[in-house]
């Protein structure tokens, strides 16, 4: 029997034209109408870029599928993860049969494997079309991968194996991790294009939804943090940011702190690891004058000054063992202990704690307190590194092409084509700082009134080889290229390089610059400084 609960949510009120499925509203299409847009949309803008489309509206549906099976029955449990496939069999797509399910939210271990009987994509596909080479269940597809990216925290890619509209008897699908899908997992496919994210650029309906406390994502993975945020916000609870550097702790940081009731009081941010050891008990506690030699005056520290609002303490496990101490014994009594002081000062204080490194394994070689770690980690919060959210990049992009584009009063013409795929092949060890410093670079160095090129993005990767390693190249591809760099000078590669573009488009320099990657201008730059051997007769033309 299907179950009532999702039953009860599918809800049809006739005379005022509407249909509800949970509280979003719906609508009826049939069968024949699908397969002709389906039809009419391939004819018009061809099946790569119908692809795309097709699977982003399935993955805004999953992702809104999810938020219903979480509200309806929890969070992390296999009876609310089964609501995925009972809702698309109930909204007519096709009826799931789930031959193997692994998961484990723990550790991580994510593998689904699924039948999709009398798909209504394959369906709308042989309607109209010959029997397919690739498959053809692009929106459900879309689905499947947002519904599971949305309800774990993390991006699930679904793959189609066996499809209905290629000839088999019925749909199968496979699901894991992006990650694990290694080169098969290409972001372009599913989650945008180098067009998308230039077209992008001049959209200003995004502009209010992208930036949240200056923070811009959309993946499963951010949105579960910034869920969790909301959650504990209004809490007056001690948490304990963890992440690498360069994810945002402190922009995340001051995101709790303005949805909590102490938004309109100071939010004072201190990185622990910045403080000369010296100097630390004073700028955190204060002092009293003449506490010390070269103590002329009374002085508040950080606790003081946050009195009322927030204290953010990054890089927590930099702190000496005395300055520990006294952390623990402020947050135990509510009350700060100025250097040389008679009475201890209260304090009302939420603290927010931050760090990088692996307190537990510090607190087991003894460089942090055991007690403090305890009372410090009430409520831990996970901030995902970029190359686990990279569905966000494109955002990403977006947004700080139009950032520093207005900063430095240049006027971007997007990027190139090359630039995109490197930005998104690029795996980012320093994360959004990173991403973030290598478009300002871009936007900087680029030309007026032309795109971002692959050369303005990476300069380090021609000085410095080692940068080459965060991209990721296929195996057989990277020896061969590792062989020929090993026997010839970076000039000859460019010069070769810059030959065959030319030489392959008949010498005509705009379509050669596009193939590089590379404005025409900086193209003709490189002619003029050393010209390219063009082969044959032919002739460099504008």
């Amino acid at each position: 029997m299907f179950p009532k609960d999702l039953i009860r949510q599918l809800r049809l009120e006739p005379e005022k034209g509407k249909i509800w499925l949970g509280n979003q509203r719906a609508f009826l299409m049939q069968l024949p109408a699908f397969a002709a847009f389906r039809r009419e949309l391939i004819a018009e803008i061809g099946i790569a870029h119908s692809r795309r489309l097709l699977a982003r509206m399935g993955y805004a549906a999953g992702s809104n599928d999810a938020e219903l099976a979480r509200s309806l029955r929890g969070d992390e449990s296999d009876h609310a993860f089964m609501a995925g496939p009972l809702l698309h069999a109930m909204e007519g797509v096709t009826r799931v049969e789930t031959l193997r399910m692994e998961v484990d939210v723990e550790s991580g271990h994510h593998y689904v494997e699924q039948i999709w009987h009398d798909s209504i994509e394959a369906s709308a596909h042989l309607a109209h079309l010959p029997i397919s080479a690739e498959p053809v269940c692009w929106m459900q597809i879309g689905h499947a991968s947002g519904f599971t990216s949305a309800f774990f925290g993390r991006t699930v890619l679904f793959r189609e194996v066996e499809c209905r509209g290629m000839g088999h008897a019925q749909c199968r699908i496979i699901g894991k991790p992006i990650e694990e899908w290694g080169p098969d997992a290409d972001q372009l496919e599913l989650f945008g294009s180098t067009d998308y994210i230039n077209a992008s650029l001049n959209d200003p309906i995004l502009d209010d939804a992208l930036v949240v406390s200056d923070l811009i994502g959309a993946a499963p993975s951010f949105l579960a943090t910034c869920r969790r945020i909301e959650k504990i916000a209004a809490r007056n609870v001690t948490v304990l940011f963890q992440g690498e550097t360069g994810v945002g702790k402190e922009r995340f940081a001051r995101l709790l702190h303005q949805l909590s009731h102490r938004a309109d009081k100071p939010f004072v941010a201190v990185n622990c690891a910045a403080l000369p050891e010296t100097l630390i008990e004073s700028e955190l506690f204060g002092v009293e004058k003449g506490a010390f030699t070269g103590a002329t005056r009374t002085r508040a520290g950080r606790f003081e000054q946050a009195n009322g609002g927030t204290l953010f303490l990054d890089e927590i496990g930099t702190l000496t063992s005395v300055a520990q101490e006294k952390l623990l014994r402020v947050l135990q009594e509510r009350e700060v202990d100025r250097l040389g002081g008679d009475a201890p000062y209260p304090v009302d204080i939420r603290v927010i704690a931050a760090t990088n490194a692996d307190l537990e394994e510090d607190v087991r070689q003894g460089r942090f307190r055991k007690d403090l770690y305890y009372r410090i980690n009430v409520v831990p919060i996970h901030i995902p590194a970029l190359r686990e959210r990279p569905t966000d990049i494109p955002l990403l992009i977006r947004y700080f092409v139009k950032r520093f584009s207005t900063l430095h009063q240049r006027s971007i013409k997007g990027l190139s084509r090359a630039a995109v795929r490197a930005l998104l092949d690029y795996n980012y060890p320093g994360n959004v700082r990173e991403l973030e410093n290598i478009i300002e670079r871009g936007v900087v160095l680029a030309d007026e009134n032309e795109p971002i090129g692959l050369s303005d993005l990476f300069l380090s990767s021609v000085r410095e080889p080692e940068a080459s390693k965060n991209f990721i190249i296929p195996q057989q591809r990277q020896q061969i290229i590792e062989r020929w760099l090993d026997e010839h000078p970076l000039e000859e590669l460019i010069n070769t390089s810059v030959s065959r573009a030319v030489a392959r488009v008949h010498g005509n320099i705009s379509k050669a610059a596009r193939l590089l990657g590379i404005t025409r201008r900086q193209l003709e730059h490189r002619l003029k400084k050393g010209p390219a051997r063009i082969s044959g007769d032919e002739r460099v033309e504008s």
